[in-house]
């Protein structure tokens, strides 16, 4: 059982490395990149496209694992709502909705229709409009996934406060 757990710690870490990885790439480094040396926003796009894949399993990956991490520990679900650690892992909860919902909008909704419109006609006002509004969803969500990330080191090893 202890091998079991601590293969999905694992891969419940990794998954969110290449997550958060991810995210910081495109938001740092791909995005101005593209601003600085007038790269088409195909290239963009199709970046984007190839990593909705991974981010979708990541996410997937670290949903399974997170629950399977609980349950290893000899945490269920009612036990949750009782724990000290009630409060920390709720706002984390509350945290991963939200990112799971801003997730789907940008990567479903505003990105493609952006993107569509983009390829259509560059200069249309409304694709400029959805490129600026999935661009800020984008860097939204990696600042909420950070946060994740440190209310899951904080049910680990203890609130700050």
């Amino acid at each position: 059982m202890h091998a079991l757990y601590i293969a999905s710690v694992w891969l419940h870490i990794v998954a969110a490395a290449v997550w958060i990885g991810g995210m910081a790439f495109f938001s740092l480094v791909m995005v101005p990149m593209t601003k600085q040396l007038a790269l088409p926003a195909v290239v963009v796009r199709w970046v984007g496209v190839r990593f909705r894949w991974v981010g979708w399993i990541c996410l997937v990956l670290m949903l399974l694992t997170g629950t399977v991490n609980l349950t290893l520990r000899g945490i269920g679900w009612s036990d949750l709502w009782r724990s000290p650690l009630r409060e920390t892992l709720g706002v984390k909860l509350l945290f991963v909705a939200a990112m799971l919902v801003v997730s789907a909008l940008h990567d479903f909704v505003v990105g493609p229709r952006a993107g569509v419109l983009l390829q259509n006609d560059p200069t249309s006002v409304e694709a400029k409009r959805l490129r600026r509004m999935a661009s800020w969803i984008g860097r939204i969500n990696f600042l909420v996934a950070l946060v994740i990330a440190a209310l899951g080191v904080m049910f680990v090893r203890g609130p700050l406060w």
